[in-house]
């Protein structure tokens, strides 16, 4: 029996797919296996963010500090997370021990995240200049405990002992 014209071409079209070779894997997969490594290595060490607003004080404290909430106290401006919050001056003229906008800011962050079984609060660092005001400081450290942010971290450059030192 003849076959028919679309059958021949259906046929020609399966003997030349056939010749073609599958996916070639071999590069996705090293580039996987280094991504991986990539991650693995990076993921070790917690760096906080820096910025040149703000001179950390020194200290040749070991401890590196774990990823959390960062607020950044620069003598302009306080930011959390990189977002400016209110300004340092305003902070410092308010009355009482608290910063409002601060306390709104972080009690937002802390609806997002709630606190797990038997836990008493949340991991914060600051970042202030080492010329801010200590009273700045105060009002930004009661600010954080009345939000439940009571686990306090200041950040410091670390200085080799016997006189290195950092920036």
């Amino acid at each position: 029996m003849k076959m028919s014209r679309r059958a021949l071409r259906m046929q020609r079209n399966h003997k030349r797919n056939a010749n073609k070779s599958g996916l070639n894997l071999t590069a996705l997969m090293d580039i996987f296996t280094i991504l991986v490594f990539f991650l693995m290595v990076n993921q070790a060490e917690v760096e906080v963010q820096n910025n040149d607003a703000i001179q950390l004080p020194a200290s040749l404290a070991d401890n590196k500090p774990a990823e959390q909430v960062t607020i950044m106290i620069s003598q302009q401006d306080i930011l959390v997370q990189g977002r400016v919050i209110t300004s340092s001056s305003a902070a410092a003229a308010a009355s009482g021990e608290e910063i409002p906008e601060l306390k709104k800011e972080l009690e937002y962050l802390a609806a997002r995240s709630p606190l797990a079984d038997g836990e008493q609060g949340r991991p914060v660092t600051i970042m202030g200049d080492k010329d801010i005001a200590y009273t700045l400081l105060k009002k930004v450290m009661n600010t954080c405990a009345k939000a439940q942010f009571n686990h306090i971290s200041l950040a410091v450059n670390q200085t080799l002992p016997g006189g290195g030192g950092g920036g």
